[in-house]
């Protein structure tokens, strides 16, 4: 039997389209009219709105998460061969930033039921070599961190967390971001608050947001703002070796208002997750387990896991067979140790981290975005029990 697409192809669903508004579409337009499109006064704006919804002090706004983790570790003062020890089910930048920052990146294994890093694990894996523990929290859901704090205290270990996921993010009544010496966040295109390439990063102290503002942008003393101010011509020094990671305000001006609706975007992508919850909870997969307790997810990824035995269809097939229906689906991630280049340069082995090369072999990420309408949402379900049903009656 010949399948009929859920969607007709000009009706794609594409995974993680973001929502954008008139707002920020008029803000973007107005910075162009103005001619000031990098750096500027619309990116202090946004570190500042960012900062007041976080309840953090300190703030400095970059091109990337990316950026954000490879100068926190760089204002982290690693050197040479100081291990990282960070997640075996991430995105590859967590560890490209570590290597790029001179340190030695050592993988620990996940919890299979939250996704995030086992806190024994990590305690395994320090030595006296260990600088620091880059946590992930994965798809939006907090990490034990009272208990990496731990790990990170009693080791005197800095800890930067990777907020990629997770920008609405709260443990036991604080911040995801604002528990480590530095938060870093994304804004990329798929993300809860979008600027298109965009991140921030939270740090505990004014020194090391200072030296992150200069870093971010060649190492000089003065940003293109303060220079062509109408306060007259500042020049510069160049007092480090800096990079160009700077966010301009064409960036910022989405962001400005993206951050305004950041509540109202999770209660719908809340609302879409429970509509998943409830509509697969009698299929042979495996859903995400639901929030701990006194924390808060930033329902970022809604990822369910396949197994072959009980779905009849293996993790690749059911990714073929979902966008037949027109639908975008991700994977998030395959274990770091999968990857051919950590493999080769590190010796890392995914049979070394069983649960992250489980779920790495087996993960969906399903389209959850405030963009979604209801008639999208339904079409996913839809796909998803039309996909499961054939398998299990072929």
């Amino acid at each position: 039997m010949s399948l009929t697409p859920i969607r007709s192809k000009n009706n794609f669903l594409v995974f993680g389209a973001p929502a954008i508004e008139d707002a920020e579409i008029t803000e973007v337009v107005a910075s162009m009219k103005q001619g000031w499109l990098g750096t500027g006064p619309k990116v202090a704006r946004f570190e500042e709105a960012f900062k007041q919804y976080k309840g953090a002090q300190y703030a400095a706004a970059v091109n990337s998460c990316t950026a954000a983790l490879h100068l926190s570790l760089v204002a982290a003062e690693l050197n040479a061969g100081d291990e990282v020890i960070t997640s075996a089910l991430t995105f590859c930048a967590t560890v490209n930033a570590i290597i790029h920052a001179g340190a030695t990146p050592v993988l620990a294994d996940i919890d299979p039921v939250t996704m995030n890093l086992d806190p024994n694990q990590v305690e395994a894996k320090v030595t006296h070599r260990t600088r620091a523990i880059m946590p992930v929290h994965f798809a939006g859901r907090p990490c034990e961190m009272d208990a990496l704090l731990d790990v990170a205290a009693r080791h005197r270990l800095k800890v930067i967390e990777d907020c990629a996921h997770a920008i609405e993010s709260e443990y036991h009544g604080r911040q995801a971001g604002t528990f480590g010496d530095f938060g870093c966040f994304s804004f990329y295109v798929t993300k809860n608050v979008v600027t298109g390439e965009g991140g921030m990063v939270l740090a505990r102290r004014a020194e090391d947001i200072a030296r992150i503002k200069v870093l971010a942008l060649h190492g000089m003393s003065k940003d293109a703002w303060r220079r062509f101010s109408d306060e007259g011509y500042k020049h510069y020094h160049v007092v480090a070796a800096g990079f160009k990671y700077n966010m301009m305000d064409l960036q910022a001006a989405i962001g400005i208002h993206q951050l305004q609706r950041v509540e109202r975007y999770w209660q719908r992508r809340r609302e879409i997750w429970s509509r998943y919850q409830q509509a697969f909870a009698d299929l042979p997969i495996v859903r995400p387990t639901e929030p701990e307790p006194d924390t808060r997810h930033a329902y970022h990824l809604y990822t369910i896991l396949l197994d072959q035995r009980n779905a009849g269809i293996s993790r690749d097939q059911f990714l073929e067979a979902i966008t037949k229906h027109n639908i975008g689906v991700g994977v998030h991630y395959l274990s770091v140790p999968e990857h051919p280049y950590y493999r080769e340069t590190f010796g890392w082995r995914p049979q070394d981290y069983p649960a992250a090369m489980q779920i790495g072999r087996q993960t969906v990420s399903l389209p959850l975005s405030a963009r979604l309408a209801d008639r999208d949402v339904a079409d996913v379900i839809a796909a998803v029990q039309e996909v499961l049903s054939r398998s299990n009656s072929s």
